[in-house]
């Protein structure tokens, strides 16, 4: 996809993890296999189906009986473009200062911290 991604709501997201497991799927089965905690009301889901139909995000078959829906994006786009977001919104466009932030508060294993310097060596090696 060229275009860009539109902002995406938490329960919005929640969807869309439905959909990128498999597509194209009815409401009716994304309600089944939304995650049980989130107890939301059919007409809920289909709103939000509707929300990201309007934003396309996702897209429908209207060919058949029943409406069926399936993302326009990957995961991988839509995460790529949270974290740009998230990266804008509160570290002011520095992803330094977000990495450093989380190295030092979090505990790293061994194996963690390996697996960091060898995509950080990655990422030189292809300047």
């Amino acid at each position: 996809m060229t275009h860009k991604i539109p902002t995406i709501s938490e329960a919005e997201w929640e969807v869309l993890k439905v959909l990128w497991q498999k597509a194209p799927q009815s409401a009716n089965e994304i309600i089944s296999f939304l995650p049980s905690e989130t107890n939301w009301k059919p007409k809920t889901v289909r709103t939000l189906l509707d929300r990201l139909t309007k934003k396309e995000v996702i897209g429908v078959h209207k060919d058949q009986r029943v409406y069926t829906f399936y993302p326009l994006f990957s995961q991988n786009e839509c995460q790529r473009a949270k974290t740009k977001s998230f990266v804008k919104r509160f570290y002011d466009g520095t992803l330094k200062s977000m990495l450093v932030q989380f190295i030092q508060e979090e505990d790293l294993s061994e194996e963690d911290i390996k697996e960091l310097r060898s995509i950080l060596d990655n990422k030189q090696e292809k300047k």
